[in-house]
């Protein structure tokens, strides 16, 4: 399968409208859209900025994971925000980007079967289909936040990145990235101001995610927590988008850690 066309800036801002706020580039290729941004941040590049390339030479995921794909086959994309919330808060970025992909995915006619696990992973047929990585960036104008996300669009079983993905093609939806892209930047830029104005969107994330109310297992950074591992009952999603375990009874609080659904 030859790779899908690249995005185009130019038709993205057509689809979202004069008034999205997002200003859109498209490149075909760098290191890490998330570097970029966060150099642009730097610089004084004001909330709104959009990258988008069709190949990422160093991508990254969370906790410095390396992420990579064939040129052409998935789409990473990073926005910059300049919050108003304070920084504690900021955990609720990258479930809001979640909240958005999903969105542009169901769009696309993926409905029901799309969810959401936390805390940064798009699933479709409970495979995965997009990653997300937030980051906070020290300014000189106040911290800013890249949040970035990376979607596999036309991948082929050979080409997917690790067991339990998916992509846009193998799920039978349309692998038009531009469309897609548009799909989720507008909730994206509707739901970051909803969130930043001080609405709680827990409901609105608990409604879409898998996590909730399943049995998982939560494996803790080594670095951190010396890689330990907690099994209980997923039940809600914090104040500051944590994720609330019962544990035997008692009530664990975890603001990172990799999921794994139980049977």
């Amino acid at each position: 399968m030859p790779a899908s066309p690249p995005a185009d800036a130019d038709r993205i801002d057509a689809l979202l409208g004069p008034d999205s706020g997002w200003r859109v580039r498209c490149v075909s290729s760098t290191g890490s859209t998330n570097a970029d941004l966060a150099a642009a941040a730097r610089a004084g590049e004001p909330a709104g900025a959009v990258l988008v390339a069709d190949h990422q030479g160093a991508g990254r995921g969370r906790f410095d994971r390396s992420w990579a794909s064939p040129p052409g086959v998935s789409v990473s994309t990073s926005v910059l925000l300049r919050p108003q919330r304070p920084p504690l808060d900021w955990g609720w970025l990258s479930l809001l980007v979640g909240l958005a992909v999903a969105d542009g995915i169901r769009r696309l006619g993926g409905g029901d079967r799309v969810t959401l696990k936390w805390p940064n992973d798009v699933l479709i047929d409970g495979r995965k289909i997009c990653g997300i990585l937030s980051e906070r960036v020290t300014t000189d104008q106040g911290d800013a936040a890249v949040c970035g996300w990376g979607i596999n669009v036309s991948m082929t079983p050979a080409e997917l990145p690790v067991p339990g993905a998916t992509s846009l093609l193998m799920a039978g939806l349309p692998t038009d990235k531009s469309q897609l892209l548009a799909g989720i930047l507008g909730p994206l830029g509707w739901l970051a101001s909803r969130w930043d104005a001080g609405d709680d969107l827990r409901a609105d994330y608990a409604a879409g995610c898998a996590t909730i109310g399943r049995r998982v297992r939560v494996h803790l950074d080594s670095q951190v927590a010396g890689g330990r591992s907690v099994d209980g009952d997923a039940v809600a999603v914090g104040p500051n988008g944590e994720l609330l375990v019962d544990v035997d009874g008692r009530l664990e609080a975890f603001a990172a850690g990799d999921v794994v659904h139980l049977r």
